[in-house]
């Protein structure tokens, strides 16, 4: 598997740009997190990436082959989506059932285990059940399938906490046994930081940041200490953001640290992904 490449995408609504010359390259056997605000592209992407909806411009490869139209490209591909794209009178065994006539090959067996793992009855209308329950038989259907590729947009949504490290658990298993490729957007940064080997940040439907977690992380950092020492010290330093109580003051820097050059009277701290997530989209909105 080659991986799935996009290529000079862009994807408007009216005069509303959600995808403005996307370029991404995404190597095969990889978890990514896809990461922005809400309305910041996430979900236009996948959906251009699946063929729900069409780019204006450019183009999607997926494993050499162009991705438009191109039924054996896309059955590649799962798409787990918010919405629900199965009729409302479907039991959640009908949904297996139809994943298997569409890919060819579903793992009834390990559905099962799993319907019993999230406590799931398999003869539940999917009109009945809870938000929670609607992502969990998504869940259950993506991982049962023998596609090379999974994209998961806000794969957790209605769980709760035993759930979620239950969900989590399961992609790892999962990654360790099929090296699929898979992409997951949420909204739960913290949760996936240790899942994630590569990070994708949309903002304003474009890609400010494509790294791997551990680049990312070394990005930036946050000193803190007097008012007046920190005044000094990030006199050359890209400022993202910063607080003030009394005389004491906290920066957050983006750039490499380097700690010989900071003084014995200031603090370093590492930014976890979603405190430098959210200040760097919100460094992009205030350049716009």
């Amino acid at each position: 598997m080659n991986g799935i490449t996009i290529e000079q995408v862009s994807k408007r609504f009216g005069n509303v740009v959600a995808l403005d010359n996307i370029n991404l390259s995404l190597k095969a056997g990889k978890i990514y997190g896809l990461l922005g605000r809400n309305g910041a592209g996430k979900s236009t992407l996948l959906n251009v990436i699946t063929n729900r909806l069409f780019a204006e411009d450019g183009k999607v490869v997926i494993d050499g082959e162009n991705a438009t139209e191109n039924d054996e490209t896309l059955s590649k591909i799962f798409y787990m989506s918010e919405g629900n794209c199965y009729p409302e009178n479907y039991t959640v065994k009908d949904v297996f059932q139809a994943a298997k006539l569409f890919y060819g090959e579903f793992d009834f067996e390990y559905a099962k285990r799993l319907c019993k793992k999230f406590d799931l009855n398999i003869k539940k209308k999917i009109k009945g059940l809870s938000t929670g329950y609607g992502s969990i038989y998504k869940i259950i259907t993506a991982l049962c399938l023998p596609v090379p590729y999974l994209l998961l947009d806000e794969p957790v949504l209605g769980l709760d906490a035993n759930h979620r490290e239950l969900f989590y658990q399961l992609i790892l298993e999962d990654y360790n046994r099929y090296e699929r490729t898979i992409i997951i957007s949420t909204h739960l940064i913290e949760e996936v930081s240790g899942l994630i080997e590569e990070v994708i940040i949309i903002n304003k439907g474009k890609v400010i940041r494509q790294e791997s977690c551990e680049e990312i992380l070394s990005s930036g950092y946050t000193v803190s200490g007097n008012a007046k020492d920190i005044e000094q010290f990030i006199k050359d330093k890209n400022v993202l953001s910063e607080t003030s109580l009394g005389g004491l003051r906290s920066v957050c820097i983006l750039g490499k640290l380097n700690r010989a050059e900071i003084p014995d009277t200031l603090e370093i701290t590492k930014l976890d992904l979603q405190k430098l997530f959210v200040n760097l989209t919100s460094e992009k909105e205030e350049m716009e």
